[in-house]
């Protein structure tokens, strides 16, 4: 044993072998990679070995004892990010990305409810290997040299990148064109690796920043002509209806369709929700989608009030948040709309103080405003329904007609709720988050009624439209066991969790119609449905949706992987099923209607990259002024509280009185 430990090569070759396996029981334990076939599970097994030949071997440049400790350096930091993407893993289904490291730069000291009960006692083996070099080296088992051997180094180096070529040969015959054409990050942890990955991202995100610089004038010619030629021209039974109404939006934390018209043991779990479905005054969209991607809410919300899709990776509202914009709220400006956003969290969250700039809200109301008492508080911020309740008078301060967005909290994951705020009953499923999210869905649903009952006794409530959407997934498919009981199946199949990223869409226009809406949508569809209720013009702006109540609306609803949805078929990762049956389907019957979801978000990623909305103004649109907003309170260097101005003081005026 002492002769083996005292080569040269040996503590090398242990820390290599130890991470390459850990690495690979990794991939197998705790991501749904979607695996197929022998040349797959071989390029899964083969992958870590470049990236540890290559990062552990910048430990052999160096001399002496410093070199079995930049060793096990190296393979704490490559653990760590390993580690780190597990825990992501387990909630987002989904890999770390430089823009998510920003996102938890911004949004990071708020997680930790989240972060810490997706943690496990057994997440300790993933630094076993750290461990025993560590042991190794304290007990001096392994001496090493006071040497260097810089052939020796070159010669890892070569090992590395032909192991990475051959990997990458075998991925691209497997799959032509991973790089150029995946928007699905499972793809390339798969073929490549999730180092490897991390190398590529970090290329890309420089790659996105470039592209900005390097764009002109030229490029919108392309998006107009894509998008004058997918333009759905408005219902006319349906356009005006809510002209001159006020706006209220409200995001539904994590909620999603299958909760709605949901009994647990004979109960039901939205009740008010449910009262509204299919009954007068109100659209309910049955087969509406959430197509965000890592910027979650914030996806969201940037769909919704610009009717273009996030980032394929990170978040607009933290990497792109001084991009020039044609939002609702600066639409509406010119039609004698103010705007507010309300959150009962503080205004750095996901970067909403910089973002809802470019987006041209008139008042940002954060948890400045709000009694943030214990009580009233639990993991990201107030609870909705004292959030609701002192919301009202903020808004009936507000000059009509007005557009304003309530961001609730509540109902967020892990969803455990506060002793006394309910009394319905958890879940018994044999998970504890999906048990309790019956409990959270059931106070979002009261607070919401409450609202309602607000805006009535307000008097606001005949003169207000509604627009209430889930933003996002609360139960990712890592729950898929429990969520086969919950929804009575044997097994949560791809093309079932596919359906189960439906959310609930409802649009509330007193004296309107209303009806259940069976057409396919998703979140970039809401905003152009919403402004031709208004009576808005939508022709001339640059949105990628189309108008859910047009008879010409396009029910390929494609998500930020590259999949899509729609009345008929489906497509997952290689594969294509029949909607209706969940029949495998062969791949070519999915190609036309993948390639015009491909085409839907490479136009709307051309937008949003390249910042090009700087330059093309609509006739008639006054582009926003992003020196004009700034959300401090009381009027210092800020926007003016409307309960005591009735026009926006800008920042510059404000620090002209400094």
């Amino acid at each position: 044993m002492k002769k083996f430990f005292s080569k040269h090569s040996s503590f090398f070759l242990i820390a290599i072998i130890l991470f390459w396996m850990k690495t690979y029981i990794a991939y197998k334990v705790e991501f749904s990679l979607g695996v197929e076939g022998a040349l797959q599970q071989f390029l899964l097994f083969l992958n870590p070995l470049s990236s540890a030949l290559f990062f552990i071997g910048l430990a052999l440049f160096i001399k002496g004892k410093a070199q079995s400790v930049m060793i096990v350096v190296i393979s704490g930091i490559m653990s760590a990010l390993l580690y780190a993407n597990i825990v992501y893993y387990r909630f987002f289904t989904d890999f770390i990305t430089v823009p998510v490291v920003m996102q938890v730069k911004v949004n990071g000291g708020q997680l930790s409810d989240s972060i810490n009960s997706l943690m496990r006692f057994t997440d300790i083996l993933y630094f076993l290997d750290v461990i025993v070099l560590i042991v190794l080296l304290a007990t001096k088992v392994y001496k090493p040299k006071v040497q260097k051997n810089r052939r020796a180094a070159k010669s890892v180096f070569a090992l590395a990148i032909l192991v990475f070529i051959i990997n990458l040969g075998l991925a691209e015959a497997d799959r032509p064109q991973l790089l150029s054409r995946s928007f699905d990050r499972n793809y390339l942890v798969k073929y490549l690796g999730a180092y490897n990955f991390t190398v590529y991202d970090v290329v890309q995100n420089a790659r996105s920043e470039s592209q900005r610089a390097l764009a002109d004038s030229s490029d919108i010619t392309e998006v107009q002509n894509y998008i004058n030629a997918n333009f759905a021209e408005p219902n006319s039974v349906y356009y005006g209806e809510a002209e001159g109404k006020n706006v209220v939006y409200i995001s539904l934390e994590s909620l999603q369709s299958f909760i709605i018209n949901y009994k647990l043991n004979g109960e039901e779990v939205t009740p008010f929700l449910n009262s509204l479905v299919g009954k007068q005054d109100t659209l309910y969209f049955e087969n509406f989608f959430h197509q965000t991607g890592q910027g979650k809410t914030s996806d969201a919300e940037f769909m919704m009030d610009n009717s273009l899709y996030g980032m394929s990776q990170g978040s607009v509202f933290v990497n792109k948040a001084q991009n020039t914009l044609q939002s609702a709220p600066a639409i509406l400006k010119t039609k004698g709309y103010v705007s507010a956003a309300l959150h009962g969290n503080y205004k750095t969250f996901w970067n909403r103080n910089e973002m809802y700039k470019s987006i041209g809200y008139d008042y940002f109301f954060d948890a400045e405003y709000y009694d943030m008492s214990e009580e009233n508080t639990k993991n990201y911020g107030m609870k909705d329904i004292p959030f609701f309740k002192e919301s009202m008078p903020l808004l009936e301060s507000l000059q009509q007609p007005f557009y304003a967005k309530f961001i609730t909290l509540s109902n967020h994951h892990p969803f455990e709720m506060d002793e006394g705020d309910t009394d319905f009953p958890a879940g018994d499923f044999g998970d504890s988050v999906v048990n309790d999210y019956f409990q959270s869905a059931h106070y979002l649903d009261e607070s919401i009624k409450e609202f309602f009952s607000y805006l009535k006794e307000s008097g606001l409530y005949d003169n207000t439209m509604v627009v209430m959407y889930g933003d996002h997934y609360g139960i990712s498919e890592n729950h898929n066991t429990a969520m086969a009981k919950v929804m009575g199946v044997d097994e949560i199949t791809p093309l079932m969790n596919s359906q189960l990223q439906r959310v609930p869409l409802f649009i509330h226009v007193p004296g309107m119609e209303g009806k259940v809406v069976s057409e396919y949508g998703g979140d970039v569809d809401v905003m152009p449905t919403v402004l031709h209720l208004l009576g808005v013009d939508t022709k001339d702006y640059l949105q990628i949706g189309s108008d859910l109540l047009s008879k010409d609306h396009r029910e390929t609803i494609p998500f930020r992987n590259g999949d899509y949805v729609s009345p008929t078929v489906t497509k997952i990762g290689d594969n294509c099923y029949d909607t209706n049956n969940g029949d495998l389907l062969d791949a070519a019957q999915c190609t036309k209607q993948a390639e015009n979801a491909a085409a839907e978000l490479q136009t709307s990623d051309a937008i949003v990259s390249k910042d090009l909305l700087r330059f093309y103004t609509p006739k008639g649109f006054t582009p926003i002024n992003r020196d004009d907003y700034s959300y401090v309170k009381n009027g210092d260097d800020s926007t003016t509280d409307p309960a005591t101005e009735t026009e926006t003081e800008t920042k510059s005026e404000t620090e002209s009185g400094e």
